[in-house]
């Protein structure tokens, strides 16, 4: 295991030498941190210790393929922040995921839990590598090593992992099951986002989905406006993607596009979003695609995000919205399901084009909200009814979203800017209290 740390806030390199980029995902992020520090008039040595992630944890992941060959893959843990608790951040497994990217997640997971005021530091775990093509055992064992790998440094009250992309509820229980029998003891609040036979949260596979349809409710309702009748188009249809059109539609709305990696549909009638899902679960449906998807046209992914709505949800993956196709965005709101979907270029662009963007970090911020209510149940050992997980869901994010929105109108900021003043202030606040033992 290797510990790394990077000198300058935009200078993680990537640890995907296959992988092309010039830009950095964590530079990307750090330009937003920086505005609203200044807006904060932010002491420099405290914000040169924000800028810095406390951990960067590299590992090297060999494992047995079915055929008796092993492969070497690297896994990664970036601990960005424990200032106001455990590390908190979900694991990716991609073929794409860097370094870099990851200390950007886990930079923005830091934000997200301070915004919707949840004690806990930011995280996130990463393998570069294509679940896609593994095997339900190799996946088992490439797993089980990573966890053993990284289990020194996380815990109930170090760092609490979660699922994202490229990883399930099962995926968290073997992770939560190899660190429990090396600790000779039953761990569950080592991760969130598990089967609720072992310790999962009731609501917590819909709660990033349902944090997203509550974060447009509260714009709507702040506007004056209604979901009823409101048009929109949502950019992956994964967990988030698909769990955020079912409850739009169900609450009024009519989606009129969706996507996922392969392909985009639209359907300025209205798509059937029951009939979506059950057409990508499908057994005979192995690769879970919109492909042949009955009743609408299709179009690529860039044509998908500027088609004709009221509401975008870019729900995938990072850098969707930039310079290059903001002015042809044609929706009103932009409600960011992904974390990072939008560029600081495009996020320019749309402040002056008078669009709303709801940001990442208080948009998609309903899953880390059920995951604390998870360690929350785990630690104490007794386990709430949906119905009193979805309304403290509701509290927490219409309590903060209200915040961000008094702070915005107040300082004459975008929403993004004051979720970050909000969140910066709160981190800074802990941080201060509890003094820099230096």
């Amino acid at each position: 295991m290797t510990t790394a740390a990077s000198n300058h806030p935009t200078g993680t390199a990537s640890a995907n030498p296959h992988k092309v980029s010039h830009i950095s995902v964590f530079g990307e992020a750090i330009e937003f941190f920086d505005e609203a520090a200044s807006n904060l008039e932010l002491d420099p040595n405290i914000k040169r210790i924000l800028t810095h992630p406390s951990r960067q944890v590299i590992i090297s992941i060999p494992f047995q393929r079915d055929n008796g060959d092993f492969d070497v893959y690297t896994g990664y843990r970036v601990q960005y922040s424990f200032a106001r608790g455990p590390a908190k951040g979900g694991v990716r497994y991609h073929p794409d995921v860097t370094l870099d990217e990851v200390t950007a997640l886990a930079f923005w997971m830091t934000w997200k839990c301070a915004v919707v005021d949840l004690p806990f530091g930011g995280g996130k775990g990463g393998v570069t590598c294509d679940p896609r093509v593994l095997s339900k055992n190799e996946l088992e064992r490439l797993t089980r090593r990573y966890a053993a790998e990284i289990m020194e440094v996380i815990g109930p009250d170090k760092d609490v992992p979660a699922p994202d992309v490229g990883t399930t509820p099962q995926i968290m229980a073997w992770i939560m099951d190899t660190v429990s029998m090396h600790n000779r003891g039953y761990t569950p609040g080592v991760v969130t986002g598990k089967p609720l036979n072992v310790g999962g949260s009731r609501g917590r596979v819909e709660a990033t989905g349902r944090g997203v349809m509550i974060a447009i409710q509260s714009a709507l309702e702040k506007m004056g406006k209604k979901l009823q009748g409101q048009r929109v188009v949502i950019q992956g249809f994964g967990n988030v993607g698909s769990i955020s059109a079912l409850l739009l539609r169900e609450h009024g709305a009519k989606i009129v596009g969706i996507s996922d990696q392969y392909v985009g549909l639209q359907n300025p009638a209205g798509i059937d979003v029951e009939s979506a899902i059950a057409y990508i679960n499908a057994p005979e449906n192995p690769r879970r695609s919109l492909e042949g998807f009955p009743g609408c046209d299709t179009l690529s992914n860039q044509q998908l995000l500027e088609l004709p709505c009221d509401i975008l949800v870019p729900a995938a993956i990072e850098n969707q919205l930039t310079a290059d196709n903001a002015r042809k965005i044609k929706a009103q709101i932009i409600a960011e399901g992904a974390n990072g979907p939008t560029t600081p270029a495009a996020d320019g662009l749309f402040s002056q084009a008078g669009v709303t963007v709801i940001p990442d970090i208080l948009a998609n911020a309903g899953g880390v909200t059920v995951s604390y209510f998870e360690w929350v149940q785990d630690r104490m050992g007794y386990y709430w009814r949906e119905r009193e997980v979805n309304e403290r869901l509701g509290e927490v994010l219409r309590e903060n979203f209200d915040a961000v929105w008094n702070l915005a109108q107040n300082h004459k900021v975008t929403l993004r800017t004051a979720a970050y003043m909000l969140a910066i202030q709160r981190v800074v606040d802990s941080l201060t209290t509890r003094g820099i033992y230096a």
